[in-house]
């Protein structure tokens, strides 16, 4: 009997024992779970991260932008030059496709980028199936990477508003200041219009650009017809934007241009032969006289459409962001204005992205 009660004696100890344990434990990954600041030093060469929580999504810019293997280097140089002109904590969504993960993230931690704070994001193509036609006459626009704006809800961020920027821009000025625009009550999202400076419409007329909604949509067709959007109506580029989220997602954007995306595989009612491809027009017809109009500085567009067309050089130098939409990328060549996009360019460490200029052989 009283080895009974000195085995339940220990067998009690123990237990106790373990229970101490169990709560010592528990405080101190309490006590030791990363602040913010902790979290943010951590993100710095992290491809994947814990998601943000609401205080520190309060704090930063966060920027959505895209990284494919062929446009790697101009995803880079975009970054640099948004860290480059603010003193604002931007945080960066980089999405990209499964091929392409370890060398967007070699290309942060062995360049001069390995202080940013970001999260590598893989991108499913297969939410795409059933909504684009393979098209050969601009292969380059039917890019899935192309089609990420319209999934931001499915993106694993949770912010308020967010910015999402194609990868041929640079940013010369406050990024911070673009963030921080007001959106009107009920607008999900804020572009800049295609009708709105002068020197862009001088830009326009010189390359033959389309400024409205005829040269988007296939106004023969029936479906477009019905829309009743005046085929004179400005369009609008829609490689840079402020979102904000609550409203799309309580709109149901995604689902609306999914619906138009559809609509098209069926019905061919606009194609990558047109002036925006296939990514445009869906954007075009959800927002049609639902977006807030962006300060045309925020969005200098144009510069990719013809190799020879150029802005004067004070209204560029004095423009907030820069974008060469069209077929003339700035790491190719020809293109305009290309001392404004190599100040930069950070070469890729791997030594895969390569700028093509008539001096090399690349």
């Amino acid at each position: 009997m009283a080895l009974l009660r000195k085995i339940n004696r220990v067998l009690l100890g123990l237990l106790v024992l373990m229970v101490c344990v169990l709560l010592h434990s528990t405080l101190l990954r309490a006590s030791t779970r990363p602040t913010i600041s902790d979290h943010r030093k951590r993100l710095s060469g992290a491809a994947q991260v814990s998601s943000v929580g609401a205080s520190e999504v309060d704090n930063v810019v966060p920027v959505i932008i895209c990284s494919s293997e062929e446009h790697m280097g101009a995803t880079m140089a975009t970054i640099n030059s948004i860290i480059s002109n603010t003193d604002a904590s931007v945080f960066f969504y980089i999405v990209t496709l499964r091929d392409a993960v370890k060398l967007t993230r070699r290309y942060i931690l062995k360049s001069k980028l390995k202080g940013i704070q970001y999260k590598i994001l893989e991108f499913n193509p297969m939410v795409l199936k059933g909504k684009v036609k393979p098209d050969s006459s601009r292969p380059d626009l039917l890019h899935p990477l192309n089609f990420v704006r319209f999934y931001l809800p499915l993106l694993d961020i949770s912010h308020k508003r967010v910015i999402y920027l194609d990868d041929d821009v640079i940013v010369q000025s406050d990024i911070k200041d673009l963030f921080n625009i007001k959106l009107k009550p009920g607008h999900a999202a804020a572009f800049a219009t295609d009708c709105d400076l002068p020197s862009t419409h001088e830009m326009v007329r010189s390359i033959g650009m389309q400024t409205t909604y005829m040269g988007f949509l296939d106004y023969r067709k029936q479906e477009v017809r019905d829309l009743g959007i005046n085929p004179r109506d400005c369009s609008f580029n829609p490689g840079v934007f402020v979102a904000d989220m609550k409203e799309w997602k309580k709109q149901k954007i995604t689902k609306q241009l999914e619906k138009w995306m559809e609509e098209n595989f069926r019905q061919n009612i606009y194609s990558s032969a047109m002036a925006g491809g296939v990514a445009t027009p869906p954007m075009l017809i959800v927002f049609h006289d639902k977006y807030t109009t962006l300060d045309p500085l925020w969005h200098v567009r144009h510069l990719g459409w013809s190799p020879d067309a150029r802005y004067s050089d004070t209204f560029i130098q004095g423009a907030h962001l820069l974008h060469w939409n069209g077929p003339f990328k700035p790491w190719n060549y020809p293109a305009v204005h290309l001392d404004l996009w190599e100040k930069w360019f950070i070469p890729d460490p791997s030594g895969r992205f390569t700028l093509a200029r008539p001096d090399s052989d690349s």
